[in-house]
C-alpha cells in the first residue's frame, strides 16, 4: 500500500504549530511555483556565494544564470519568490486583477517558509532579495505564447521598510520581473507540498521540484541519473550526487513522491504517495507529461492548450478508448491537426 505521508524523521520540524487566525490564513494558502524554473536549473544549490556563470543546455533550449558580486540567487532565496507567486495566485482566484508590486509583511514570510523569526532571519531576508535583484537570465525557455531571447532579472526592485523599534525588516516591497509574473498570468504554475518548506537539504528541495514537474500526479515516472543531475544543475561528482540520491530513497520522506533507485540502469524511480494520487483524474484517463502543454503551445499557438485537452480526451472517449502507445504524442498531432485546420479559433 502506498502511503499517503512520507517519514517526518528527516523533515525540519514545524516552527509554527500555532499561529494566530490571520497568519494561518496566509500560512493555508495554496504554494505555487513557476513551472520554467522548476524545470530548469536556475538557482544554486550551494550555501556559499556562487559567482560562476552556468549555461545549461537541454535539447533545442538553453540559459544562462549570470549571478551578481554577491552570488547566484540560491534555491532557499528562492522561497520568497514562491511566497510572492502564492499570494498572487490567491488573489486572483479571488477576481483581484494581477500585479508585479508584491507587498509583503516580514513575519508573515517567514512563518509562511517555516522559518524562524528571529534578527538574524529578518536580515537573511535582504541578504536574499539583493542575490534575486542581482541574478540575471539570458535564455529562449517558453512562458505562455512567448519565446524570450533576452536577459532579465528574477526581480525588477525591491524595498525594504524597518521597525523604528525594533530595527528588524517590518515590510519587503517587491516588484517582479514581467517574464516571472508571464509565467503567473498564463497558468504556469504547479501546487506545491506544504512540507517542501521543511526539506533540510537544496538537493531535497531541487529533486522534488523536478518531480512534481513530471512525476506530476503519474502513478510512476523515471529518469536517468546523469539527466536528474543536469537538471538538478548539481555540480557535485556523480558519484556524490548518487549518494545522495540514495539517501532520499533510504529516508523516504519526500513529500508526494516515494524515490526508488535502479542500479542496473542508474536510474531514478519516482512514485506518486496517495496524497498527490487522489487528486489526479480516473485512471482510466490518458495522462500527459506537464512538458507536453508547452510543445502543444508551440504547434497550436493560438489556442487553449487546457481546452484542446479536454477536447482530446472526448474525442479519445468517443472514439471506444483505444490503447495509446505514446499518449504526449497523440495529443501533438491531435493539437496540430486542430490549428491546420482552424488557426483563428
Amino acid at each position: 500500500m502506498v502511503p499517503n505521508t512520507p517519514k517526518d524523521d528527516s523533515l525540519l520540524p514545524v516552527r509554527h504549530p500555532q499561529c494566530d487566525l490571520f497568519i494561518c490564513d496566509v500560512a493555508d494558502a495554496i504554494l505555487k511555483d513557476d513551472m520554467a524554473s522548476m524545470e530548469h536549473p536556475f538557482f544554486s544549490l550551494s550555501k556559499n556565494p556562487d559567482t560562476n556563470v552556468r549555461r545549461y543546455e537541454n535539447n533545442n533550449k538553453w540559459l544562462e544564470v549570470v549571478p551578481s558580486v554577491k552570488g547566484l540567487a540560491t534555491i532557499y532565496d528562492k522561497d520568497i519568490l514562491i511566497y510572492c507567486i502564492s499570494q498572487i495566485i490567491a488573489k486572483m482566484k479571488e477576481g483581484v486583477e494581477p500585479s508585479r508590486y508584491v507587498q509583503i509583511i516580514s513575519k508573515q514570510l517567514l512563518i509562511f517558509i517555516n522559518r524562524n523569526t528571529g534578527g538574524k532571519d529578518y536580515e537573511a531576508l535582504r541578504d536574499a532579495l539583493d542575490r534575486l535583484d542581482g541574478t540575471r537570465i539570458r535564455t529562449n525557455v517558453k512562458t505562455g505564447d512567448v519565446e524570450d531571447h533576452k536577459g532579465f532579472g528574477l526581480i525588477d526592485s525591491y524595498e525594504i521598510k524597518r521597525s523604528q523599534k525594533t530595527g528588524r525588516i517590518a515590510e519587503m516591497n517587491i516588484v517582479l520581473s514581467e517574464w516571472v509574473f508571464n509565467a503567473i498570468k498564463t497558468h504556469e504554475v504547479l501546487t506545491l507540498h506544504k512540507d517542501y518548506f521543511r526539506l533540510r537539504k537544496p538537493i531535497e528541495r531541487r529533486v522534488y521540484e523536478i518531480a512534481r514537474k513530471h512525476c506530476g500526479k503519474q502513478v510512476r515516472w523515471s529518469i536517468g541519473l546523469t539527466l536528474l543531475k543536469k537538471k538538478c544543475g548539481s555540480r557535485s561528482s556523480i558519484k556524490e550526487f548518487r549518494r545522495a540520491i540514495k539517501g532520499l530513497v533510504k529516508g523516504d520522506y519526500l513529500p508526494d513522491y516515494e524515490v526508488d533507485f535502479d542500479g542496473e540502469k542508474d536510474q531514478v524511480v519516482f512514485r506518486g504517495r496517495g496524497s498527490i494520487l487522489e487528486k489526479t483524474r480516473k485512471p482510466r484517463y490518458p495522462v500527459l507529461d506537464p512538458e507536453t502543454f508547452n510543445d502543444a503551445r508551440i504547434v497550436a499557438p493560438s489556442y487553449d492548450v487546457y481546452f484542446l485537452e479536454q477536447e482530446w480526451l472526448d474525442w479519445w472517449i468517443q472514439s471506444g478508448e483505444p490503447d495509446l502507445r505514446s499518449p504526449d504524442k497523440a495529443f501533438i498531432a491531435f493539437c496540430r491537426n486542430r490549428y491546420e485546420r482552424n488557426p483563428n479559433p
